[in-house]
C-alpha cells in the first residue's frame, strides 16, 4: 500500500491550540445550555470564512460508504449495490446476515491478515476500494492490544487505511487510552496503517474535544480522529458545530450520520436531522489533506428498516449525492471568499 506520510504532518500542539481558540470561546459563552443543545438553538454566531481555511487548497473527500446499512443483507449483495450507488471506496461494517439466514462477521477479531487480504481483493473485484474497518473492541479491554494489533495486520494485508476505535457509551477512561495508543501506534507505522478514534458516547470520550486531548498526549503520527457529528448530538445532545472546531486539525476520516431531536430523537442519513453539514465541514473544507467520508446511517429518519437492499441502494445514492453537492458548493463559496 502506497506510504501516506505527507499526509501525516507531526502534531504541532502550539498550532492546534491556536487553531482551537474561536472553538474553546464559543463553548465557553454558552452556544448550548447545560451542555445540551435543543432543536432550536444550534450555533448562531460563527467567524468568517476565511478563518477556516487552514491551507490553499481545498480538501478532496473520498466517499465511502460502509457495509453497515446493508446488515440485513448478504455482504456480496452490499458489495454490488455499493457500487451500483456510484461509491468507488467501501468501509468494512461489523456483520451481515447471510442466506442461511444467520448473522455472520464481516472480518472476525481473530482472522488471518490472509482472510483480510482475500477480502480486500474481492471487494475491488468490484470496483470498490476498501479504506476503513471496524475494530470492533473497545480500547479500555484487557485484549485491546491483542485485537488492535491483529486489526491492524489485516488492515495492512487488505490495504486498508484506516482502523476504527471507539469506547463504550458511557466513555472510556482516558489514561488508559492514551497509554495503549501510544503502544499501537508505532504498531500501526509499522504496518502504514492508521488508527482513528470517533465518539460514541460519554463525557470523557463522547465529543471531539475530549477525543482531542487524548490525541495530543498520544502524539503519534498515525493516530488521529474519525469525526462522528451523529454521535456527539446522539449520545450527549452536544452541539457538534463548536465541537468540531475543538479538533479541526486533527481529522482525517469522518462517520457520516445525522441525527434530530424533533419530532422524535433518532438518527439517520446526512441531511435528515437537525445538523448543518456546511457549518460542520467548513473547517475542513481547506486542509489540503484527502479525507474520508465513511457513510454508516443513510437512512431517512422515521422511515423503518429497508424492506429489500435496492431501498438501501438509493438511500446510498442519495447520501452521496447530497454531501458531493453539499462540500462543492462549500468550497466553491470559500474559495470566492478568499478571492
Amino acid at each position: 500500500m502506497k506510504s501516506r506520510s505527507d499526509q501525516k504532518p507531526k502534531l504541532d500542539r502550539r498550532s492546534f491550540i491556536k487553531n482551537s481558540t474561536f472553538a474553546a470561546g464559543a463553548l465557553a459563552t454558552g452556544a448550548f445550555a447545560g451542555g445540551s443543545v435543543k432543536a432550536n438553538s444550534l450555533s448562531q454566531n460563527l467567524p468568517d470564512l476565511k478563518s477556516f481555511r487552514r491551507s490553499n487548497s481545498p480538501t478532496t473527500f473520498r466517499h465511502a460508504c460502509m457495509t453497515l446499512p446493508y446488515r440485513f443483507f448478504p455482504l456480496e449483495r452490499a458489495l454490488t449495490g455499493i457500487k451500483s450507488a456510484g461509491y468507488e471506496y467501501i468501509a468494512w461494517g461489523t456483520q451481515h446476515r447471510e442466506e442461511d439466514g444467520e448473522n455472520h462477521a464481516v472480518m472476525p477479531e481473530d482472522a488471518s491478515p490472509e482472510k483480510a487480504a482475500e477480502l480486500g481483493r474481492r471487494c475491488r473485484d468490484h470496483g470498490l476500494e476498501p479504506v476503513k474497518m471496524f475494530s470492533t473492541v473497545y480500547p479500555d479491554h484487557d485484549n485491546a492490544i491483542e485485537v488492535l494489533t491483529n486489526r491492524i495486520r489485516q488492515a495492512e494485508a487488505a490495504g486498508i487505511e484506516y482502523v476504527l476505535s471507539f469506547g463504550h457509551t458511557q466513555g472510556g477512561d482516558p489514561e488508559v487510552w492514551i497509554e495503549k495508543f501510544k503502544q499501537l501506534g508505532p504498531i500501526a507505522a509499522d504496518h502504514n496503517v492508521t488508527l482513528v478514534m470517533k465518539q460514541h458516547g460519554g463525557e470523557t470520550t463522547g465529543t471531539g474535544e475530549a477525543l482531542a486531548r487524548i490525541i495530543q498526549e498520544v502524539d503519534h503520527p498515525n493516530v488521529w480522529m474519525s469525526y462522528d457529528a451523529g454521535n456527539v448530538f446522539w449520545y450527549l445532545e452536544v452541539d457538534p458545530i463548536p465541537d468540531i472546531q475543538t479538533c479541526a486539525d486533527l481529522i482525517r476520516a469522518f462517520c457520516m450520520k445525522d441525527g434530530r431531536l424533533w419530532p422524535q430523537k433518532t438518527t439517520g442519513g446526512p441531511g435528515y436531522g437537525e445538523i448543518d453539514h456546511y457549518r460542520l465541514f467548513a473547517p475542513v473544507a481547506f486542509t489540503g489533506r484527502t479525507i474520508t467520508l465513511a457513510y454508516e446511517n443513510i437512512y431517512p429518519v422515521f422511515s423503518g428498516q429497508p424492506e429489500n437492499p435496492e431501498q438501501v441502494d438509493r438511500y446510498a445514492r442519495n447520501a452521496r449525492e447530497y454531501m458531493e453537492n453539499l462540500i462543492a458548493g462549500l468550497q466553491s463559496v470559500m474559495a470566492e471568499d478568499e478571492d
